[in-house]
């Protein structure tokens, strides 16, 4: 594909700005290209060297069907973690003392090079993580879109460097953001592309170097992330990826000793548990996205008809396997009914099947530990609560070859563990609520703090629920999606409470600067 097919339009998770002919021509090319790569091996690339592991490979099966193998990945060793920090820690300072915009310029063709590459890399991305068309290509359209959006926020700062005040006229202030040196980069396999472009772009054009470690159910497209950044003219030295398990690794990358920040998405408690040990002799920069527990709550004032689609896309987009997914809804006990059966009928409505081929929403989970999770969420539902819709492994068919549930609805009681427990899988659980305040009690009451929706004919009551949400992200009759969708430059994703480590979120204005240290410099001229 030519870099002018790349060009072509703007895709995002909820729509792409042209013919949705090409959009799914253009797809199928991305496809042709993925099937005749499929099942090579790949190895790991540290300081401009491809390098082998004496650990069996990761094989890289597609949740859409576990008989296909997409790759095998090398899977690194401490030894590799080590090896490739050292690297990392040499070429930083070259790399840092090079002009801001120079470092801009190499970046910006990266977000190029991703944007030339696009259709490939969603289709990668469809066949392995389960995302449905529209969900892998707004993926790598962000994934251009955060560097650019990160690149301006840098460029508009004049790199972060300005002059201050003095106190006698021969003095000569001046304030600058400085990096910090190494960053492990840890990404999560659900936004395989756009997380891990994003946490490593604006470590690296801040002068930082990275070493990055893709999820291990999503190594393929961790590869294609490092391919741009090459093709970019990055250094070699300055990023490193190193493909392998958590369990092997994940340890390695945090705890060593010349590793000076952290930026990581995934669970709480691996979070968490960076948080306490990451700094030892002094405070390091734990930056970390930590997942949600999204509530929604839907007035009595509400469109039911936009609000049962919006629910139900957030709810079931990616099979629930996003941060933001709405997998709480609380609704005022005068519309409950009538809500309940419209978000029903949406549900009954998504196709299921094959998310790589057109027209399919719904796709599979990402693992058996997912298909775990998703059973024991079903059995603790229907111990205190009542299915409305779903709570099955599909089996007809092609689904029988992969990781496919049923999207799921429970109406439970409001003290029901499952309104606290962040799953990561496509059940949604319904409590009916007296108003706005009991509803803010209960949405409040969960640790976690990421996004929020409401749906309300009423300004007042929207504003009240903005005041008074605990969560970074909140949105308002939101048909495209109630909690999710946030796009770099529209909405600053942020984490509050569980959610996240420091209060500025990717997508925002405030992101970048979180990957470097101010410096105050005074000369006495």
């Amino acid at each position: 594909m030519t870099s002018a097919d790349g060009k072509q339009f703007k895709v995002t998770y909820t729509s792409a700005s042209s013919d949705l002919g090409e959009f799914h021509r253009l797809f199928e090319e991305g496809l042709g290209w993925a099937r005749e790569h499929m099942g090579r091996e790949h190895l790991l690339h540290i300081d401009g060297q491809a390098l082998r592991s004496e650990l069996p490979p990761i094989v890289d099966l597609s949740p859409i069907d576990t008989a296909q193998i997409l790759g095998r990945f090398a899977a690194a060793t401490p030894a590799h973690v080590d090896l490739a920090v050292r690297a990392a820690k040499a070429a930083q300072r070259p790399w840092a003392a090079l002009p801001w915009q120079q470092r801009l310029t190499v970046m910006r063709a990266a977000a190029a090079e991703i944007r030339r590459r696009k259709w490939q890399i969603g289709a990668v991305m469809s066949l392995e993580v389960g995302k449905s068309r529209m969900e892998a290509m707004g993926d790598a359209e962000e994934s251009a879109d955060l560097i650019d959006y990160y690149a301006d926020s840098v460029e508009q700062h004049d790199g972060f460097s300005r002059p201050l005040g003095r106190l006698s006229p021969n003095e000569n202030t001046r304030d600058v953001l400085r990096p910090y040196g190494v960053f492990a980069c840890i990404a999560p396999f659900n936004f395989p592309m756009a997380l891990s472009a994003g946490m490593s772009s604006a470590a690296l054009m801040t002068g930082n170097a990275v070493v990055y470690k893709p999820a291990q159910d999503a190594p393929w497209t961790g590869l294609l992330l490092h391919e741009c950044y090459m093709a970019a003219g990055l250094p070699a030295g300055v990023f490193h990826f190193v493909s392998g398990t958590g369990g092997q690794i994940g340890d390695a990358m945090w705890r060593h000793p010349q590793v000076d920040g952290v930026v990581f998405t995934g669970s709480k408690e691996v979070g968490m548990r960076m948080l306490r040990e990451f700094s030892t002799a002094f405070p390091k920069p734990t930056l970390m996205e930590l997942g949600g527990k999204n509530p929604t709550y839907v007035a009595a004032s509400a469109d039911l008809d936009m609000a049962a689609e919006g629910v139900a896309r957030s709810a079931f987009g990616l099979q629930g396997q996003k941060c933001s997914a709405c997998s709480r809804v609380y609704v005022h006990a005068s519309v409950a009914t009538a809500f309940t059966e419209k978000l029903l009928t949406v549900t009954r409505a998504l196709r299921i099947g094959d998310p790589s081929e057109r027209d399919v929403y719904f796709g599979p989970v990402i693992n058996t530990r997912a298909l775990a999770t998703f059973a024991g969420a079903v059995a603790s539902a229907q111990d205190r609560g009542e299915l409305l819709i779903g709570g099955q492994r599909l089996h007809d068919g092609p689904l029988a070859r992969g990781h496919y549930v049923a999207p799921t609805i429970a109406r439970l009681p409001l003290d029901h563990e499952l309104f606290a427990r962040e799953l990561f899988v496509p059940l949604l659980a319904l409590g009916v609520v007296d108003g706005i305040e009991q509803a803010l009690h209960e949405s409040n009451r969960v640790e976690y703090g990421l996004t929020s929706g409401i749906f309300s004919g009423d300004r007042a009551e929207i504003d009240h629920w903005f005041d008074n949400i605990e969560s970074g992200v909140c949105y308002a009759n939101r048909r495209s999606g109630a909690t999710t969708g946030a796009w770099p430059g529209v909405q600053s994703f942020t984490g509050w409470k569980g959610s996240g480590s420091s209060g500025k979120g990717g997508c925002g204005p405030y992101y970048v600067q979180q990957f470097m240290r101010e410096q105050s410099r005074t000369v006495m001229e």
